[in-house]
Formats: structure tokens, C-alpha cells, sequence
């Protein structure tokens, strides 16, 4: 049996991923315009031999415009210009489909894939959130399920557009004039639920063959989903048992359906918080959450959960929930506030600073060493195969994992020293997707 290393992805989200990342004295808000400072990220993570670098993506303003640093750039451009600035380190994007074509998405990861020369991503989710709806001519968002059937018709269509160019349909000859072979260019002919799609794509077969699939959600559904379509997923837990528990279950029910379970990758968040020394570690913990603002944080937990917790008092605990079928949002994030909450016996403010940090993902503070060890136990115990790597600042966070805590999981034979692939696909250990091999 080949021997397991870790799969680690950088997921840049402005100048931190703690929501008053922009407030610290070590970041610069001002950069969130500025493309040179995402692609000195991505320089940074490929300087780690990170697999990839992935961006988020909303289609609403989140949480509110006073108090929020604001997302800029949509992640498909920015991406293409990252490519520009690297050479070999992956690149996923978000985009959804609730709220986008399968033709237009299979055109935009085709060009990124062609442009990267074999390094792109596609992240898929299904938006929940009526204000997300409403900037798409709809009053709310669908019911959770129905997200979820679309999206299953959406990945097949934009799956058989990547495949509807052969790998040898290219002739390219001058003489003849001949410059594809049609019988290898195929269309659709799609009628379904929800789209018409005729094809073919009006663009050659990209690099990877199809571009790495990502998923995000852990509800069943999402876990059905994933267990069909990923080839790595993105997850939050707050306990190494919660994490075994959803590693296990995701991959029975990838052998269910037939596929390799070692062909999805399982990637949990983790906030590392570096100092020298744990003392140092803590204290920066202490002061980042010192400046976060209260209703700012409260209006972003209303809608990450779906209820709305305005007006409720800081130091108590939260009111009684309703059951989670009841909730059309992100249900398993806010089985996740929930669990904790109850876990802990947190009041909101507690719940305010314990989110703060990553929305929900595993915020641990501690000294390079610790950090590795935390990374190792998961990776070790059955409850990741690599880590979804979320710095609390930017690029500080970043360099310092990098520079400290990159070595010694290399030193400990955990994680690469050196890229043995130009493709994201070969970064995740899988083959270029080619149609035969449906």
C-alpha cells in the first residue's frame, strides 16, 4: 500500500479569516483591491507546496456593509490572474449552482484549467438564503432539497459538456483544413427537470480531462451528493469525534456507490493560531477577538444558522431552537452552532468569540509544534485526509505556517517536500479524467 501523505489547501479569504482580521495592525484592508496581493498569496502557499489554493464565493453582501471588510473580486478572474503568478499550485473557485448555467460554468472552468495549464477547481454549492434569492429575480431561496436535485442535474450536464470533446477529436491539419474530427465532438441533446442544454462545449478538452470536483456541505443530502460527485470535500468540525464520525460515514457511502474510496479526499478547517510560544499564541487569540464587533457578529451568526438572534441578550445562552428540518438554510452549520452551544453551555457572546475566528471551522491557537501535532492526530485517527488551512491574517498567518509548520510535518514524513505533478488532479493522487473512464 502506497504510503498516505497529507493534502493541505490554503483557503484565502481576504486579509484573515477572523471576521476582524481587517482591524489588526498586522493587515491591510486597503489590499483587498489590489490583485497583487492575492497572488502573493498564492506565491506563499506554492512556496509551502500546498495543493492548492481555494477562494469562497456569495452572490450577497454577508453579515452587514458597516462593519464588514467586503469581498471584491468574483473568484473565476481573480483565479486566472493567480495563474498568471504561479506554476504549479491548484486553484478552486467557488461558484454556484443554484444562481449559474452548466454552459457557462463549464466554459469559465475549461478556460481556467486551459490557462493554468491542469490546475483548477470547481468548488460546488448550493446557496442557501432568501437574500441571496432576491438578487436573482426570486423572493426566496429553493427548499433544501429541491438545491440539491438541481445541483445533481447541473454537475451531470456540466460534467458531459467538459467530456463532449474527445482527448483526440483535434486534428489540426493545414493541408486537408481539417481542424477537429466531428464524429468525436458530441452534443447533449439534455432535457431535464430543471435545464435544456443542446452542446456541445464550445471549447476543446481542458488540460485535466475535467477539472478537480470540490463539495462543501454535510447534510444528507450534501453527503449523498458528495459520496456521487466529489473528489474532495470541504468540512467544519469542532472534535476529533465529530470528525471521525463524518470521515467514516462519507466514505461508506462512497464505497456505496461504487467508487474508490480513496478517489474523495476529506478536508476539515482549521484556524491555526501560531506564536512561539503558547502564551504568545493565546494572546493574539485574545486580540483578535477583542475586536470583534457585537452586532456585527450577531447579524452574521443569525444568518449562518437561520434564526435570527437580534436583539437577544449577549450573556445568556441561545433561545430554544427550532428542529433542524425546519431550517432551509445551511443545516448542517447550524447543527454545528447548535452542538456547541449546547456542548459547552455557551452564552452568545461565547459563541460569538468561538466563531469568530472561522464561522464554525476549528479555531486552535498554539506553537508550530502543537499545531503539527493537532494536524497529525486528525490525520492519523481516521478523521482527515489533509486540512482545509484558514489564517486567522493575511498573509502573515500564512507565511508563518509556511515557514514553521510546513517543515515539521515534512519532517515528521507527513507532507511533501517537493511537487512530483504540474496538475491539481495529480496533486490529489488521481488521473487525468479522460471519457473512457466514466
Amino acid at each position: 500500500m502506497p504510503e498516505r501523505h497529507l493534502h493541505l489547501n490554503a483557503f484565502l479569504m481576504g486579509v484573515g479569516h477572523h471576521e476582524a482580521a481587517w482591524r489588526h495592525p498586522a493587515t491591510d484592508p486597503h489590499s483587498l483591491t489590489d490583485v497583487r496581493h492575492f497572488q502573493n498569496l498564492a506565491r506563499i502557499a506554492e512556496r509551502g507546496t500546498f495543493d492548492s489554493v481555494f477562494l469562497a464565493d456569495g452572490v450577497q453582501v454577508w453579515g452587514d456593509i458597516e462593519h464588514t471588510a467586503a469581498q471584491v473580486f468574483e473568484p473565476i478572474t481573480l483565479l486566472t490572474a493567480m495563474a498568471t503568478a504561479t506554476t504549479r499550485i491548484g486553484l478552486i473557485a467557488t461558484v454556484s449552482t443554484s444562481y449559474s448555467e452548466p454552459y457557462n460554468v463549464a466554459r469559465w472552468f475549461s478556460s481556467l484549467d486551459h490557462i493554468s495549464g491542469g490546475r483548477a477547481g470547481w468548488n460546488i454549492v448550493t446557496t442557501a438564503g432568501d437574500r441571496s434569492a432576491q438578487n436573482f429575480s426570486r423572493d426566496a431561496a429553493a427548499e433544501h432539497a429541491e438545491r440539491y436535485e438541481r445541483a445533481a442535474e447541473f454537475v451531470d450536464i456540466t460534467t458531459r459538456l467538459w467530456d463532449s470533446w474527445d482527448p483526440d477529436a483535434l486534428v489540426v491539419d493545414k493541408a486537408s483544413g481539417v481542424y477537429a474530427d466531428q464524429g468525436k465532438v458530441r452534443e447533449l441533446g439534455h432535457q431535464g427537470r430543471f435545464y435544456q442544454v443542446r452542446g456541445p462545449l464550445n471549447a476543446i478538452r481542458s488540460p485535466q480531462g475535467r477539472p478537480l470536483l470540490v463539495q462543501a456541505g454535510s447534510s444528507e443530502d450534501g453527503k449523498t451528493f458528495a459520496a456521487q460527485h466529489a473528489e474532495a470535500v470541504f468540512t467544519a468540525h469542532q472534535t476529533l469525534e465529530s470528525a471521525q464520525a463524518f470521515y467514516r460515514d462519507l466514505k461508506a457511502r462512497v464505497a456505496d456507490a461504487g467508487r474508490d474510496q480513496d478517489g474523495l479526499k476529506v478536508l476539515p478547517g482549521i484556524v491555526p493560531v501560531l506564536g512561539s510560544t503558547q502564551a504568545k499564541a493565546e494572546r493574539l487569540a485574545r486580540e483578535l477577538d477583542e475586536l470583534i464587533v457585537p452586532v456585527r457578529a450577531v447579524r452574521q451568526l443569525s444568518e449562518m444558522i437561520g434564526v435570527d438572534l437580534t436583539g437577544h441578550p449577549l450573556d445568556q445562552r441561545l433561545p430554544d431552537l427550532p428542529p433542524v428540518q425546519r431550517i432551509n438554510g445551511a443545516k448542517s452549520r447550524f447543527e454545528l452552532v447548535r452542538d456547541l452551544a449546547e456542548r459547552e453551555q455557551l452564552t452568545l457572546r461565547q459563541i460569538l468569540s468561538r466563531l469568530g475566528g472561522g464561522r464554525g471551522h476549528q479555531v486552535v491557537a498554539g506553537t508550530p509544534d502543537s499545531i503539527a501535532d493537532h494536524i497529525q492526530l486528525w490525520f492519523d485517527n481516521g478523521a482527515a485526509d489533509g486540512f482545509n488551512i484558514m489564517p486567522p491574517l493575511l498573509p502573515s498567518g500564512l507565511e508563518e505556517f509556511v515557514e514553521t509548520v510546513v517543515p515539521r510535518l515534512r519532517e515528521r514524513g507527513l507532507f511533501r517536500t517537493h511537487y512530483t505533478g504540474s496538475t491539481l488532479r495529480e496533486h490529489y493522487g488521481l488521473s487525468q479524467f479522460t471519457p473512457a473512464a466514466v
